[in-house]
This record gives structure tokens, sequence and C-alpha cells, in this order.
């Protein structure tokens, strides 16, 4: 799939399959590292296991994905969490989080915060509570980031106004920190360790003040649910089996488990980092093995965006949760047991 020139996605007509093709399913991606499962999931073998083809359109918001998800143009979004989903379920775009697709899980806190390496060097920044009065940067409003800094000002009996808000992009960050326009960032892989490499910024792993945060979900559309349901089955066994061999890739905070040199070999060709080696550096997302949601943490996220007027409508976080799907696929393949 294309986007034309005037930015719409353009959609061939679906038609009906034959016992012997397969079920094309068209995923919104931005293609990153925590977009690995479907990488895997090509290479492996899983889809085809399914009967299935994907197609992965290059979109890289959450917003950007809605209109497209609620019209049935892309079939599944892979896209972090914001008020943004919400806001649109509550206008009655019947999109459900269904799965985890990146997740802050111990020891895997990908999205963590940095800061500058200068104040941890001369003693001014030494723990959260020396983040009031810094100049704290964030790429958007109403996105889950902004209520990982809430949770870091929190842990120090701080506010989230206790601090500058400034909004940039995530390479801008990383220009910020170096010329002293900002004083800290929360930052995601591989940017996060871009920054440490370059020397202008300290990683503080953000499971030490809100473990578990839920950052990224995949996404089903409402026609997918209601018109392809059986698809949308198989595609979560798939899935699963993915998001199982990734876990086997990861250990002690590194992608160094048994299936981490053919997954690193997956990812310099899939996505648009080619270093072997950043992928030694980096610290991986966590992704659920049973592809389980962290309600508890998209609950905090959603009260963040309520208290932010981010989100007005009393819509609730089991609102836009649809775990039926992952509940199927465990009867399939059964509870995941680490390599």
């Amino acid at each position: 799939m294309l986007f034309g020139s005037t930015g719409a996605l353009a959609i061939a007509p679906r038609r009906r399959l034959h016992a012997a093709e397969t079920d094309e399913v068209v995923i919104g991606s931005p293609a990153t590292i925590s977009d690995a499962p479907f990488f895997i999931a090509e290479r492996k073998g899983y889809w085809a296991e399914q009967n299935l083809h994907m197609k992965i359109v290059n979109m890289q918001t959450g917003p950007q994905m809605v209109a497209p998800l609620g019209a049935g143009q892309i079939d599944i979004a892979a896209a972090a969490t914001s008020a943004g989903l919400f806001n649109a379920a509550a206008r009655g775009i019947g999109l459900k989080m269904v799965a985890d697709k990146g997740s802050n899980q111990p020891g895997y806190s990908y999205v963590s915060l940095l800061v500058r390496k200068a104040l941890v060097e001369s003693g001014k920044f030494k723990t959260m509570k020396d983040l009031k009065g810094l100049k704290v940067a964030e790429p958007g409003k109403g996105g889950s980031t902004g209520s990982t800094v809430n949770q870091a000002l929190k842990s120090a009996g701080l506010t989230y106004d206790d601090v500058t808000h400034v909004i940039l992009g995530f390479p801008e960050m990383l220009i910020g920190m170096e010329n002293g326009a900002i004083d800290a960032a929360i930052v995601p892989e591989p940017f996060n360790t871009f920054g440490r490499n370059k020397g202008v910024g300290v990683r503080f792993p953000s499971d030490t003040f809100y473990p578990r945060q839920t950052i990224a979900v995949v996404l089903y559309g409402p026609a997918f649910m209601a018109k392809r349901a059986e698809i949308a089955q198989r595609f979560m066994v798939a899935y699963l089996k993915a998001v199982r061999f990734y876990n086997g890739a990861i250990k002690g905070g590194h992608f160094a488990g048994p299936n981490a040199a053919e997954l690193i070999d997956i990812l310099t060709t899939e996505t648009r980092y080619k270093d072997a080696a950043l992928y030694r550096d980096v610290v991986p997302n966590g992704c659920d093995p049973d592809g389980k949601l962290d309600l508890p943490s998209i609950e905090t996220d959603l009260a963040f965006w309520r208290e932010q007027k981010y989100v007005e409508d009393m819509i609730s976080a089991t609102d836009v949760l649809d775990e039926s799907y992952v509940t199927a696929a465990l009867k399939v393949l059964g509870p995941y047991h680490a390599m």
C-alpha cells in the first residue's frame, strides 16, 4: 500500500480469497525496533502458518492511524498509547487495544529519562527530586511520555508543574541537551543510546519510578473485528508466537538471549537501523510473552491525561481494551515458558 501525493492512503479493494490463497491483513506501523514481532512472524513463517499475508503501511504516529483504522483502510495499528486513542474511542470509533507491543518491564525500560551529563557530573542532579525547576522535553502533549515524566516527579513528591515542559522531537532532544537548552528528556531507544554514546546524557531507567508502563499496543479496527473475526484470531496466534521468539532474544536488559543473533539480523534488514553493533548497546523493549496489557498503567496514564484536560469524556480504560483475542490465542499456544 502506498501514500498518494495528497497523503491519503491508497487501498485496493479487498477480494474474496480462495482456499489456497492467503488472507491479507494491512498494518499501520512506524517500523521501529518494538515492531520486531511483525518482522519475526514474516521471517519465521508464522504468518504463513496461519494462512496470512501482512501488508505494512508506514505510518509514524498513533493519531495518524486512527482515521484509516476507523474507516477500515488498515486492519491493525501498531501505536503508542495516547489521549488521542481514548478521544477517538469516545467519539465512537470502535478501536480496541488487544495486545502489548512495547512496555517498560523491569530491566527493559526502553523509554527512560535521559539527564544532561553535565548536571549529573556536577552533582546538581542526583535523584528525581532534583528535577524541580529543570527544563524537561517530551515529544508532544497527550502522549504516554508525559505520564512517565509525571510519575518521575511524583516519586520525588513533585508535581507536573514543578518543571518547565519543552516539546521537541527525539533527535532535537539530544541537540538540546548538548547545547544546554534542555536539562532532561524522556527518550526511547535507540535515541537514548545515541545520547549516552555521544556523551550528552545519563540514563535513569523508568522502571525505577514507573514499573511496567504500557507504551505501545496492538490496535484492532472495528471492521476487522466485526467482519474478519476469524482472521483477527489467527493473526493473534501468529503474533504471540513471534513475541515469544522475541522474548527468547532478550536477556539481562539486552539483546543477549539465545535468539539474539537471528533477531538482530532481522532488525538490521527490516528497520532503518542497519548497524548490528547498535542492537548490542540498546535496552530492548519489554513485551509480555502472553500478550497481556498492564491495565493499572493504562489507568494511570488515562488519569493523568484527564487531569491535564487532554481527555474530557469519562471513558474508562476497560472501554478501549479487548483481551478476548489474547485469551483465545493462549488456548491454542498455552502459557509461555522461558527458554
